[in-house]
């Protein structure tokens, strides 16, 4: 049995990529890496509901 951690820290999807991309094609890597470069903690996730990888940061409270 296998258990999940489920982060209750609120985040905004910066970006949505399928999942059935060509092999060794990383979209949602390449988006993340670039948002890094730019000083943006992104991070990606998968969505198994609507099977797509999703490119998340921390949410901004105002």
């Amino acid at each position: 049995m296998s258990t999940a951690t489920v982060s209750r820290t609120p985040r905004m999807v910066l970006a949505r990529f399928p999942a059935g991309g060509p092999r060794g094609s990383k979209p949602a890597e390449r988006f993340a890496d670039e948002r890094r470069d730019e000083g943006v903690p992104a991070e990606v996730v998968m969505d198994l509901a609507s099977d797509a990888f999703l490119v998340i940061v921390p949410a901004v409270s105002s």
